[in-house]
Parts: structure tokens; sequence; C-alpha cells
């Protein structure tokens, strides 16, 4: 390696870290923030790392009815919301993914209209209060169980599955229900691992419409919450029950960006082992 090389390897990689230490100090901020004492942040203009831990904030903000609730509201978001658009994409790519389909082309064609044309805020919301949903939960869950691009990718997916495997089944006795719970959805683990993964997140992360379709504010999810607090000054929105003297507004805040993170770093790991993994390997070992 000549001399050049190796000037452009210190300096690239100097840069490199440079841009990583920025891009994590923001979230390091944070975290040190959520975790001050009081007296300690009020005292000092800046703190880098505090002299004394304290939980206050975080034992304040999960003694307020209104945040236990948004978490709650949004936990049920990301957990039924998960499943029901994993059922639905995953059936209908399933069913496009079979030639036998009468008017396959057709259902394409729709779908895909839906990726190309967005009808926008006001269509949308006018079919949400047709059907009777607004300031219900279920406003969040229904207009998006499933999105067209994710249907065409898992139909990708299902596409990858040789239908000899079906006929091997359904010679062997096996209905088509049969088959789609014992051949297709252990084959599609991956897949439905990743997707599910993306509409958790998609759903934990309801906001935009959250403020469109709910008027209840005790049935916001925890980002509306979050909003709320965070362009707030003080923390009116939250009030505690317990004994508990209320911290620093900019301490809460932290703490409620952190609580609002943790939960999809902590499913991330659980489900990244599947994203490598191939659709055949399990019939291919069996």
């Amino acid at each position: 390696m000549s001399l050049g090389d190796r000037v452009f390897n210190v300096m690239n990689i100097g840069f490199l870290g440079l841009v990583a230490l920025i891009t994590f100090f923001p979230i390091y901020y944070v975290f040190i923030v959520s975790f001050t004492d009081s007296t300690e942040y009020l005292t000092k203009p800046f703190v880098l790392f505090p002299e004394k831990w304290s939980l206050d904030a975080y034992r304040y903000l999960l003694s307020t009815d209104a945040f236990v609730r948004s978490i709650g509201n949004s936990g049920f978001l990301a957990t039924v919301g998960t499943m029901c658009s994993l059922a639905v994409t995953a059936a209908l790519a399933y069913a496009l993914s079979r030639k036998r389909l009468r008017g396959r082309k057709t259902f394409l064609m729709l779908i895909l209209l839906t990726i190309l044309f967005n009808p926008g805020i006001i269509p949308n919301y006018l079919v949400v209060r047709e059907l009777g949903l607004l300031n219900s939960i279920w406003s969040l869950i229904i207009p998006a169980l499933a999105s067209g691009w994710n249907v065409i990718l898992m139909k990708g997916f299902f596409d990858s599955i040789p239908v000899e495997l079906e006929e091997s089944a359904a010679i062997d006795g096996c209905n088509d229900i049969s088959i789609w719970f014992r051949i297709i959805l252990p084959l599609s683990l991956p897949a439905l691992a990743a997707f599910g993964l993306f509409y958790a997140v998609g759903f934990w992360n309801q906001f935009f419409n959250a403020l469109l379709y709910l008027n209840d504010p005790e049935k916001w999810p925890i980002q509306v919450l979050l909003q709320n607090l965070l362009i707030s000054s003080s923390n009116s929105e939250l009030t505690s029950d317990s004994f508990i003297q209320a911290p620093p507004t900019e301490t809460l805040k932290m703490s409620a960006v952190i609580i609002a993170t943790v939960p999809i770093l902590i499913v991330y790991p659980f489900l990244q082992k599947h994203f490598a993994k191939g659709a055949m390997v399990g019939s291919v070992k069996g």
C-alpha cells in the first residue's frame, strides 16, 4: 500500500468517525439528560455526564395516567395492527402468486394503481368518516391493513416457493388451509419477520393519521402525546396522582423520547436473525 493510500485511509476513517460522533451525540445527550438529577440539571448550564444519576423523570412519567395510557394505545396498534396487516398482506400476496387465481392480472393492476397514485388526505379522511371510524383506534389500523408495495414484494417471495410442494401436500391429503398453515407459513418466517418489523415500526410511530382521526386525548398514541409534550413549555399534559415532585420539563421530554424509542430497539434484535435466512432452507433440509 502506497503512502497516498495510507493517508487517504486515515483521513477517511477520521472523517467517518467524526460524522458518527456528530450523529451519535444527540442520542447520547438525550439519554444522559433523562437520567440526570433535577438539581444538577437546573444548576449546570450543560451536562455531559451526570454526577448523580436519577430515575425521577421516568418514575413521574410512568405514574401519569395519560402517558401510560398512550403507551398502551401504541402497544395495541403495534401488536394488533401488525398481526392484522401481516395476515391480510400474506394472504393476498400468496393468492396473487398462484396462477390459478381468476382475474389475477386485474387484481395486480389495481394494486399497482394504489402504489402509483395517492388519493390524498381529504379522500382518505372522507372514507374513514363514512366508515364510522372517526375517533376510533381502528381508524389507524383498518385503512392501513395492506400496503400495495408490501403485497408486491411478498408476492415475489411466494413466487419462489415451488408449486410442487403444495402438490405433494395435496397428494398426502392436505386441503388448502392445511397447506397454508403447514407448508407456506413455516417457509415464510423470514418474510413475515421482515414485513412484521416494518408494520410494527409504522404502527408504533403513528402520528399524522392519529392527529386527523382521533379527537379524544385518551386514545392518542405515544407519538402524539410526545409531540404535545415536546412543543409545550410545561408538563401540563401530564398530571400525576403520586407524591413524586415533577422534574424539570426538559428531563421529562428526554425521558419520554427514550421510552418511545426503546420498544422498537428491543424488538429488532429478535427479528434480525430471520432477515438473512433463505425461503427454501426448511424445505431443502426437510
